[in-house]
């Protein structure tokens, strides 16, 4: 199968699903495709039982197609741009303390958890995984997902402080997930299953500091240009080949293109953004990153659900599976409640908060990508099992109650 065929297959489903989800189940967006993707792929699972040929003719071409490379190198750059191009930095400068907090140490402690009870629970069924793909599971998995959840919040009514740290919290943890992530696996890739300290603090350090000085330096040459001209396909375009252009240069120097492409986002839609671009300039650029918004996570979700079918189904990895939730659920509590109880005041958030916070953290296709890229092996395959059961619960349960969870803290305040 080309990969053109294979696009234009995941486009006509994303059709397809939008329009049932919006004509007759009405769920929030990209919580319906994901919903309507994953029984999808349980259907083309059940084929197996009654329809060997055709399933294993499915498998064998996902097996071959490099999801992961589509969703690293080519759409994570679009859609973190396009979100942060969206969000005010007021809104998030009011609550930068909390949000950097939850973004840095929040990431950094989330992780270490996720990975000692990982390995202990792994241990206990005696699975051979070592505590540095327990860590990569953890820095995969900390870092949330607004996406999913924002247009509930909305729809709730919640307070513009809360809706600004998550939003604030989920940009930036996706850059320093990614980071950790990445100086973890560059030190697995040594061929040694403990951690180089040193190895893993010098790409840490230069992923981290050069991704965001570069972001910084984009989006500063990107508002030069976007103000010497006024002419709104051009813009356009810029905006464009920076966000490719960029996230490619990234790649090659080793820098952190998630966080470059989250600075640069900030930059340009919010630094003298009146004195850039005219007014109808503005409306078509926001506009067309909008757009790019949804369609790519409609394409990224349906991705995503295919990984079910490449997978081989263990009753031990199952169990470990459900495991994981409530580790990462432990986690997150964990992680917004330690600040809350020990430093209130820089937090600057109330118990009722504190709660929505935790449940308004979700997981999402930034995981599922992060987890495709590690290598072959048996860890693999018990990760993404794990990863995509947390996502399936973020997404599914969390992000169907989070409208009633936060209206019903909001009439007990």
């Amino acid at each position: 199968m080309s990969s053109y065929l294979l696009f234009v297959i995941i486009m006509a489903l994303s059709a397809t699903f939008a329009y049932i989800n919006h004509r007759f189940i009405k769920m929030p967006f990209v919580i319906g495709l994901f919903f309507l993707s994953t029984i999808l792929s349980m259907v083309i699972l059940s084929s197996k039982n009654w329809d060997i040929e055709d399933y294993s003719a499915i498998k064998d071409i996902l097996e071959h197609v490099d999801i992961s490379n589509l969703i690293l190198e080519v759409m994570l750059g679009f859609l973190l741009f396009a979100g942060s191009l969206q969000t005010r930095w007021a809104d998030i400068k009011s609550q930068l303390k909390p949000i950097t907090l939850f973004a840095v140490g929040g990431v950094i402690l989330s992780t270490m958890i996720i990975a000692g009870l990982l390995y202990v629970v792994c241990i206990l069924f005696e699975l051979p995984i070592s505590f540095i793909h327990c860590l990569i599971f953890g820095a995969l998995i900390s870092p949330t997902d607004p996406i999913a959840v924002l247009g509930i919040l909305k729809k709730a009514k919640v307070s513009k402080k809360i809706e600004s740290t998550i939003v604030g919290e989920s940009l930036f943890n996706d850059g320093v997930g990614v980071v950790i992530f990445i100086a973890l696996l560059e030190t697995l890739k040594l061929g040694n299953n403990n951690i180089d300290f040193s190895h893993f603090g010098t790409i840490f350090l230069q992923e981290a500091v050069g991704g965001g000085f570069f972001g910084l330096l984009l989006g500063y040459i990107l508002h030069k240009l976007l103000k010497s001209i006024d002419d709104y396909e051009t813009e356009v375009l810029l905006t464009i080949a920076f966000v490719m252009g960029g996230y490619a240069l990234c790649s090659y120097f080793h820098l952190s293109g998630a966080l470059a492409m989250v600075i640069m986002g900030l930059f340009v839609g919010n630094f003298q953004q009146d004195t850039a671009m005219s007014d109808r300039t503005q409306q078509y650029v926001h506009k067309f990153w909008e757009l790019v918004d949804v369609i790519l996570n409609a394409v990224l979700f349906i991705s995503v659900a295919f990984l079910l079918v490449v997978i081989d189904f263990e009753k031990t990895y199952i169990i470990i599976g459900v495991l994981s939730v409530l580790i990462v659920l432990f986690s997150r509590v964990a992680v917004v409640y330690l600040p809350y109880f020990i430093i209130p005041k820089f937090t600057n958030i109330n118990n009722h908060e504190a709660k929505l916070i935790i449940w308004g953290g979700l997981r999402g296709g930034l995981s599922l990508a992060l987890v495709l890229s590690l290598p072959e092996g048996e860890a693999k395959e018990l990760l993404m099992i794990a990863t995509y059961s947390c996502v399936v619960f973020s997404i599914i349960v969390q992000g169907l109650t989070i409208g009633k969870v936060a209206k019903r803290l909001m009439k007990e305040e």
